[in-house]
């Protein structure tokens, strides 16, 4: 599995932490960025790594920023991108089986490391349940 992650200055230490995690499960990563805590534009992040998502690069992209809103904004400008923006693991399962979300936001300011990792995990390990979904996330794309 491949996964590729960026975000902001505010997620940068979550991030940091994120790719260390992934690594030890075995997961592939790639870090598009930021490298540092100083004040950046999520947008600068969000858009190469949905792009390389959206091109089936990776499986998996990670977003994170302080309210996982912006990046989430952003990474759905593009079409082939499901963001969902997530702060409990159950949320982060649930979008993945119902949604077949390819894009995981999440909100550092307002959740610890440690469930950050657990929506982390569930959503690289959930399935697409696919059936009477399917329909319904064929009509996200406009």
């Amino acid at each position: 599995m491949k996964v590729i992650l960026g975000g902001d200055h505010a997620g940068f230490d979550y991030k940091k932490e994120i790719i260390d995690f992934l690594n030890q499960l075995g997961v592939q990563t790639s870090d598009v960025g930021p490298y540092s805590c100083d004040s950046v534009d999520y947008p600068d992040f969000a858009h190469p790594l949905a792009t390389a998502v959206e091109n089936k690069e990776y499986d998996f992209g990670i977003l994170i920023c302080g309210s996982g809103n912006g990046v989430a904004m952003a990474a759905n400008k593009h079409q082939g991108i499901r963001a969902a923006l997530c702060w409990q693991s159950d949320l982060a399962q649930l979008s993945r089986q119902h949604n077949d979300a390819n894009v995981l936001c999440l909100p550092a300011r307002f959740i610890s490391l440690e469930l950050a990792k657990e929506c982390v995990k569930a959503f690289i390990e959930t399935p697409f349940e696919g059936g009477r979904h399917q329909n319904r996330v064929s009509k996200i794309s406009c």
